[in-house]
């Protein structure tokens, strides 16, 4: 595995890859678990070249003092990278990848980014996006993988794609659990032991096939602050808050099937 740290290194050492091989794509913000190794071990599967990065975006998060306490492990990152057998890990610097100070970016419109996660965190999408692209325009890959927790993201990311005419697949993930149904997500390292035994109610409430109300009723009734519950795009969205970590997650509607 070879790490790169700066875009000038990247830069000559993704024109020494053969137009023949086919490039796979996992971009994270480090603070890696079992979700992201999954996608990392696909990436490596269906692709020649596997590469990830680790960057964490500062024009994503909402609250400055949120991507400050963004947990750095960079060293146990590396071991799961080098057990899916990536092989080439790109850690750009901040300053490289937003010399221009964010003056250019990605503003999305799209219906997708006007609901649930784009009411509740006001220009997350718009930073997100140009992060994605940016990256996407350095490693130039086939596939790009992104896990289905964050199935906002995936929607937009793909109509993206499309609209800026990238030639890229954008391949969705299936959602990679705990046993207990809890979504795997960076967040869950801020549980305490109890708040974790409450966040695994979250999924089961989503796959009770009650109502919206009553999934959102009983979330309460667990202590949890809630966001939003929605159907959207035949899937049912939940955001809440356990103490300061906010989780979400999503299911596929099965009422609907």
């Amino acid at each position: 595995m070879e790490v790169i740290r700066t875009v000038e290194s990247w830069k000559k050492m993704r024109s020494s890859f053969p137009a023949s091989k086919s490039i796979g794509y996992v971009a994270t913000m480090g603070n890696l678990h079992s979700g992201h190794e999954s996608l990392f071990l696909r990436s490596k599967r269906e692709n020649e070249i596997s590469i990830a990065s680790l960057f964490i975006n500062p024009t994503q998060f909402n609250e400055r003092i949120d991507y400050e306490k963004y947990p750095r492990t960079e060293e146990d990152d590396f071991e799961i990278l080098k057990r899916a057998k990536v092989d080439y890990v790109l850690i750009p610097l901040r300053e490289e990848i937003y010399h221009d100070e964010y003056s250019f970016k990605v503003h999305t419109t799209h219906p997708v980014s006007q609901v649930m996660e784009g009411v509740f965190r006001p220009g997350h999408f718009d930073g997100m996006l140009t992060v994605v692209l940016k990256l996407l325009m350095l490693v130039r890959p086939k596939n790009a993988y992104f896990g289905e927790k964050d199935y906002q993201q995936l929607l937009l990311i793909r109509e993206m794609a499309q609209a800026y005419f990238l030639d890229v697949n954008i391949i969705g993930c299936e959602t990679i659990r705990e046993q207990s149904g809890l979504a795997l997500s960076s967040r869950n390292n801020l549980l305490t032991k109890d708040a974790k035994l409450s966040a695994e109610k979250v999924n089961k409430a989503l796959r009770s096939r009650t109502s919206l109300n009553e999934i959102k009723d009983s979330l309460v009734r667990c202590g949890f602050e809630v966001e939003y519950v929605e159907r959207f795009m035949e899937r049912i969205f939940v955001a809440v808050k356990i103490g300061n970590v906010r989780l979400i997650d999503n299911v596929v509607d099965k009422s609907e099937l």
